[in-house]
């Protein structure tokens, strides 16, 4: 029911924009576009995912996603899907740049901008402390996250391995770009109990005895300590966990704290949508993304990461009115 469909009626602008949708991949791959803003999931469907990252870097085209989370830090990629991105790079001379919020710019440039401010750094923590009960996306949040699900079942996004594999890419870029060598990369992870039955506005009821928080850490090793640390609390209720780090108004927020001298601390909250943190912070990925691209467009053909790609001011956004 979206093809034809204007893209400003697709987005709720009140306005037509004069891109219609359409399901013939081909035919836009035809046309030979400067750049492709791939936003589809990644999550349950990574090989096909890369299919079509690849055809549209195959295509000439400029690829900025949040898609493929072990792109993030493309040195370290395994070979399996960096190099079918090579080899459409070399084929069609497009690009690739993947990123996000978190994974994304809040453990990468956010906390290696903050980092140099300090006289002396000896921890970076990198924060994700949200409310997930105005997220709009079910299936994530009660199977791949685990949330209303019973405590012995096993949350795709937490086996052994898998918080490694999302975020240990950004752990890795932050340690390159300070230069230091990681002894290796460890992960822990705890979870919560609801002690009542909760309602949400988007997803329904979540019952009492099922999960209700989860945190975990995904640290960088440095000479035996854990130097850098990239930790996530996630709620489906505020009252879940009360002991655990807290965003400052209950809702969510990414933080970037710098243990040394002078300890600094930094939290970012964004909103959209009437409010809505969860959308502020998708707002957030596309900003980044789509920022990118100019300077995409005119680099040279290749496969980028977050300590290639400046993070540009707001040229020619201030105080510019939607058309």
């Amino acid at each position: 029911d979206k093809v034809g469909r204007d893209a400003g009626d697709l987005g709720g602008l009140g306005r037509e924009l004069g891109v219609a949708a359409t399901d013939d991949i081909d035919a836009v791959l035809a046309t030979r576009p400067n750049a492709v803003v791939y936003a589809a999931s990644g999550d349950i469907r990574a090989d096909d995912a890369l299919a079509d990252i690849v055809r549209a870097i195959r295509a000439g085209a400029v690829v900025v996603t949040p898609s493929i989370y072990a792109l993030y830090d493309q040195l370290n990629a395994p070979s399996e899907l960096r190099e079918p991105v090579l080899a459409a790079i070399a084929e069609g001379g497009g690009s690739l740049f993947v990123s996000g919020v978190d994974p994304g710019w809040g453990n990468d440039v956010l906390p290696l901008l903050i980092s140099g401010l300090g006289t002396t750094v000896d921890v970076i923590r990198c924060q994700e402390i949200f409310d997930y009960s105005t997220y709009d996306q079910e299936d994530s949040v009660r199977w791949l996250v685990g949330m209303g699900q019973p405590m012995d079942y096993e949350p795709p996004m937490l086996a052994p391995m898998i918080p490694t594999m999302v975020w240990g890419g950004q752990v890795r870029l932050m340690a390159r770009a300070l230069g230091v060598e990681l002894d290796e990369v460890r992960e822990t992870v705890d979870r919560r109990p609801l002690d009542a039955t909760v309602s949400t506005t988007t997803m329904g009821e979540f019952e009492a005895g099922t999960q209700g928080a989860i945190r975990f850490e995904v640290q960088g090793i440095v000479e035996g300590e854990p130097r850098i640390v990239i930790e996530h609390v996630t709620r489906i209720h505020a009252s879940c966990a009360p002991d655990w780090p807290t965003p400052p108004d209950g809702v969510g927020a990414h933080r970037v704290i710098i243990e040394g001298r002078p300890r600094i601390e930094v939290t970012v909250e964004a909103t959209d949508e009437g409010g809505n943190r969860s959308a502020g912070g998708n707002a957030t990925a596309v900003g980044r993304l789509v920022s990118a691209i100019d300077w995409l467009v005119a680099a040279e053909p290749g496969l980028y990461d977050a300590l290639d790609i400046p993070l540009r001011p707001a040229v020619g956004k201030l105080g510019r009115k939607q058309p």
